[in-house]
Order: structure tokens, then sequence, then C-alpha cells
């Protein structure tokens, strides 16, 4: 499938989700493998584009999709799930959808610039429903628990913060090394019981197991940088030493501190390592890679920042002049027309010459 978000010149929005989806019978749960000797499980044809999930210029004014279910795509103006077969949308809602309604809701005054400053509004949705239970979970565990003993100033420091992520917080450290710490542990079990990751941390977890996985975060913390009193900034980091798609990441070499986090807490702004790591240091690797905002009209105005640079080439200039912009959240003018390109032009050329 696909999710499509549109906008154009003439005030239009719309969210396509789908793409080529198969008539199924609604009987099967297509999550998991069926019986392929059941002619029952057979497509029936394709759907229509008209049958599938979308929204054209709904009455809120905005869209949003942060690759989680279309049901909350414009908030109470949103597609319905019972008004549609469940094979048609898979994904869930996610903690990023979550935070996107919310910057989103009752706005009716964005400039390409305040559109832009929302996207990175630093909100970590995803500790919400989670952080007080391991709050209380030290409220309740007898003064003789061993973990509580140890984990006086990290409560501490939980307790008090907002859950949005800065450069210098520690306590933004310590909550996403406690979440890593109980995904990695908890979650091939979620995963076996068919359950989101998340909602299983909050129901079948228990406040000993967030205690201990509280423990264990800080030791990791202690190990690998000395300190479980660590800044985020120090931790997560831009790097790109290569022109290798998959790059060599290495702790001695330069990097840039990048305060916004995974999507997987609820940043909107996203970066995240994917591959295995081989460093102590989080290189981010998914999430903001191209971002633009536009602003249509009779004068298109544009903004946008890539992550690193234009070019792959690192002795070009343009391999890493775009980092520490992107690292801030900070875009450039996106150069529309011929008379701005031409007041920027390093080179003019024609092709084969």
């Amino acid at each position: 499938s696909n999710n499509t978000v549109y906008a154009d010149a003439d005030g239009n929005i719309a969210y396509f989700h789908g793409n080529f989806v198969p008539v199924r019978d609604t009987r099967f749960d297509y999550t998991k493998p069926v019986d392929g000797s059941n002619p029952a499980t057979d497509w029936k044809g394709i759907h229509a584009v008209k049958d599938t999930i979308q929204l054209f210029n709904p009455k809120n004014g905005w869209i949003q999709n942060t690759n989680n279910w279309p049901f909350s795509a414009a908030g109470a103006y949103s597609p319905r799930p019972q008004d549609y077969p469940a094979y048609m949308s898979m994904n869930p809602e996610n903690a990023r959808g979550i935070h996107a309604v919310r910057v989103l809701q009752n706005k009716k005054d964005f400039t390409l610039e305040s559109l832009i400053a929302s996207a990175y509004d630093n909100q970590l949705t995803a500790f919400e429903p989670l952080l007080p239970l391991l709050v209380r979970a030290y409220d309740e565990a007898p003064a003789s628990d061993l973990a509580k003993a140890s984990l006086t100033e990290q409560i501490s420091l939980l307790r008090d913060w907002d859950m949005r992520y800065t450069l210098n917080s520690i306590p933004t450290s310590l909550a996403i090394y406690w979440m890593q710490d109980l995904v990695k542990v908890y979650g091939p079990e979620a995963k076996t019981k068919g359950v989101l990751v998340l909602d299983y941390l909050a129901t079948s977890v228990t406040p000993q197991q967030r205690l201990e996985a509280l423990v264990r975060a800080s030791q990791k913390l202690d190990n690998d940088f000395g300190t479980w009193k660590t800044p985020w900034g120090e931790i997560n980091r831009f790097q790109r030493l290569t022109g290798d798609i998959v790059q060599p990441f290495d702790d001695s070499k330069p990097s840039i501190p990048v305060a916004f986090a995974s999507g997987n807490w609820g940043s909107l702004a996203a970066f995240g390592m994917t591959s295995k790591p081989h460093t102590k240091r989080i290189y981010g690797e998914r999430g903001n890679s191209f971002v633009a905002a536009v602003e249509f009209g009779p004068h298109i105005r544009a903004k946008s920042i890539l992550a690193g640079g234009e070019s792959g080439d690192p002795a070009s200039p343009h391999f890493t002049d775009q980092a520490e912009m992107y690292a801030r959240g900070e875009f450039k003018d996106v150069l529309f027309y011929k008379e701005d390109i031409e007041k920027n032009l390093e080179r003019k050329y024609h092709p084969g010459e």
C-alpha cells in the first residue's frame, strides 16, 4: 500500500491510503498467514480507487501522516475504521501520529516558519503513558528493594522531566535508554503475542521489571560514557564520514549533536539508528532526510534541508554544508525560480560540454 499527502496551488489538500488493494474476504485476519488451499482466501479482484481510504479537503484544513494509520489523518474529520475492511490499513496509530494531531489541531494561522517550528516540537509522547508507571513502581516499592535504593537520583530527575528533548537534558538520555532496554527485553514477547510493543510495556511489564530496566539503563550509560548523568547531545549525533550508503560510524571521528530523537518515542522530527550499533553513541540514519515546507500561492515560497549535504562526494564543499543546519532544524530557501537560481550560481554549463 501507499500513504500519500497532497497539496496544490489551488488550495486543495488530499490524502490517499492505498495503491494496489485486492478485494478480500473479511472473515480472515490477513496480518497472519491464511490457508492458501481454501478458495475463500483468494483475491476477488481489485478495489477501485473510489473505494480506498482517502480524504479531500477536510473541514479542519489540515492532513497529517506519520506512517501510522489513516484514522487520525485529519483529527475529527478523519476516515472511520468501521467504514473500511480491516485489511485496508494494517498500520497502527503511533506516538508520532498522536503528537502530530496535538500540534495541528485548532491551528489556523500557520506561516511557513511556524509550520517548521511545529514540526520540531520537542515532546516525546511515547513516554506519557509509561513514565508515570515507572515513578509509581519506585514510590510503591519497599524501602528494602535493592533496585529502588540505587535509583533515587534517576527517579528524581525523571519525576520532574517535562518529557521534552533538549541537547543538555540528562533525563532524556535516561528515559530513552530505559525504553530501549524495555523494548529489547520484552519486545520479542510482545511480537509473539501479537501486541504492539508500547502497549505491551504499558500493560504486561511488572513494576519490578520497570525498575530493573532503569537499573540496566543506568549501568549502560555508566559503562559507555562514564556516568549515567550524560546529556542527550553527547549521545545522539549526526556523522557523515564517507559517500557510502551505510556509514562507518566512529566515536573517535567528528560528529554533531542532534536534539531530536527517534520517531518511536514520538519525535516529529525523527532521527534514529537502524544498523546494529558498534559504537557507544547513537548515529542517526533514518527519519528526517530531505525535509521541505512549501507555501503555495501566486508566488511559491519554500524552505528545505538535507541530512548532510547535496553531494555524495566527500571532497565536495556540499558534502556536509547542511549538516549543522540540519542538526538545528534550520532550513534554507528553495531556489525555485530561474532568477533566484541565477543569483546563487556557482557554475553554469550546458549538458555535453
